[in-house]
């Protein structure tokens, strides 16, 4: 199927590291009003990363300053 990107990151990637972040299931489909079924789409709350990105940060911080300390 296609994948959806916001921000460039893949819905369905995303849900391997933070899972709570997506909604709905990868390659998943519907018929719509014209009885086709197409592709129903993964979303995704990057607010629910940032904890997460922030503690990286934060783990990277401290790595570099000891590599600087060594």
């Amino acid at each position: 199927g296609t994948d959806h990107t916001i921000d460039g990151f893949l819905a369905h990637e995303v849900a391997t590291v933070v899972p709570e972040a997506v909604s709905g299931e990868k390659d998943a489909t519907k018929v719509d009003n014209n009885g086709d079924t197409v592709p129903e789409y993964q979303s995704m709350d990057a607010a629910k990363l940032v904890p997460l990105l922030v503690a990286t940060i934060k783990e990277l911080e401290a790595r570099i300053t000891a590599l600087e300390n060594a």
